[in-house]
């Protein structure tokens, strides 16, 4: 296979490694600078240029987009993922990573721990918002800070306060986060790779530093993570849309604590703490990807007129509860249950003998005219709303998924 890999500096460790990587796998790997694309669209058409040059075809991209090029970046990949060509991740999901605001709102979402977080714009929130994530000393971030850039402690209100009013006379946008003292000075890195983590390791800051990163002088040392830690590293992978990614945690006394979310985590400092071939374990993902590429259900299943997704709670009102799914009445139905949730566990294509528990959530294809008493009684009101008769005589459709 040919893989390219987008990076400015073909001389750095992470880039060579995934060099090196490929070619021992007997795959052929370009590296290609991001900047030096043109993007052509045309009816049915999209094309890469490159350096001037219509594009070689390529199997598979491995993206390793750079703060300062993110827009650039996320554009490039969005042409090569129209050209059907598969990207270790989505120009959406590495958009999403990279804006840290962006991130903690999606995240803040869901069942998943995350620092609490204020953004504000007026002078007269910044106290509040201080008092709100439990008071002094806070952590200030700027929005698009990498390795440690741009994250300031403040002991006091006062300093925080001052420092947020500078920041945001200079147009930078900043987040204000509850400062977790337990954690000072040191962090988990999770490296996801689909649905596992590969590699992990607990970074330490030296001296009086309260930032763990290692280009910040922080120590990694190899470490085990509980089972908790790491299903909530893929989990916030996942829910930001990343295939890859490097999830750094907070030990806090309530459990994993999401700090960060990486598009584009290094390898350098990971591969030596654990003496893992991460770079390796990136390469063979995306050649299985590229063998055996994954479907968007959402787009591919819905195309049936009246069909779609759905995910189905069952609740009392359902009277599914203590039933196994083949005496559900689902298939009688014409549903199909995809996967089955259970207090964070996801069962995938279960079984017909499975018994159904009161708050079990499945995912489900069918006709949404029989699945629509299925759903909560929020979900059906908030439904209907958006059925309601507009002036010209129309109504809103539902959405065709959730």
């Amino acid at each position: 296979m040919k893989f390219a890999i987008l990076s400015r500096n073909r001389e750095c460790y992470s880039t060579r490694r995934l060099v090196q990587a490929a070619e021992s796998r007997g795959h052929e790997a370009v590296v290609l600078d991001t900047l030096k694309f043109a993007i052509s669209c045309d009816k049915a058409s999209p094309e890469l240029y490159y350096k001037n040059e219509a594009l070689a075809h390529v199997d598979g991209v491995i993206p390793r987009i750079g703060a300062s090029i993110t827009f650039y970046g996320t554009s490039v990949v969005r042409q090569f993922e129209q050209m059907d060509v598969f990207c270790a991740n989505s120009a959406t999901g590495i958009a999403n990573a990279r804006d840290k605001l962006r991130a903690t709102q999606i995240l803040s979402r869901y069942d998943i721990g995350i620092p609490p977080t204020e953004f504000v714009r007026d002078k007269d929130d910044v106290l509040p918002a201080i008092e709100r994530v439990g008071g002094a000393p806070v952590i200030i971030k700027l929005l698009e800070g990498t390795q440690g850039v741009g994250v300031i402690l403040a002991e006091s209100a006062k300093v925080a306060q001052a420092i947020i009013e500078t920041l945001h006379s200079t147009k930078q946008n900043v987040l204000v986060q509850k400062f977790v003292n337990e954690s000072r000075g040191r962090d988990i890195r999770a490296f996801v790779i689909g649905d596992r983590v590969v590699a992990a390791m607990r970074r330490v800051a030296t001296g009086d530093e309260f930032r763990s990163n290692v280009h910040r002088g922080g120590k990694p040392e190899p470490t085990q993570l509980d089972p908790l830690y790491e299903e909530t590293a893929v989990r916030a992978a996942q829910i930001i849309g990343l295939r890859i990614a490097g999830v750094d945690m907070l030990e806090t006394k309530c459990g994993p604590s999401v700090m960060e979310v990486n598009s584009s985590p290094g390898l350098e400092g990971i591969e030596a703490a654990t003496l893992r071939d991460v770079a390796g374990a990136i390469v063979d993902y995306v050649a299985d990807n590229v063998k055996y590429p994954e479907l968007d259900i959402r787009q591919r299943l819905t195309v049936s007129r009246g069909y779609g997704v759905v995910e189905v709670y069952v609740g009392e009102q359902t009277g599914m509860a203590g039933r196994t799914l083949e005496d559900s009445g689902l298939r009688e139905r014409d549903i199909v249950v995809l996967s089955l949730h259970r207090e964070g566990k996801v069962i995938p294509n279960p079984r017909g003998n499975r018994e159904l528990h009161l708050g079990d959530r499945l995912l489900c294809f069918g006709k949404y005219a029989n699945m629509k008493d299925l759903l909560p009684e929020e979900v059906q009101l908030q439904r209907r709303r958006k059925l309601q008769p507009r002036p010209d005589g129309g109504s809103t459709p539902p959405p065709s998924h959730r």
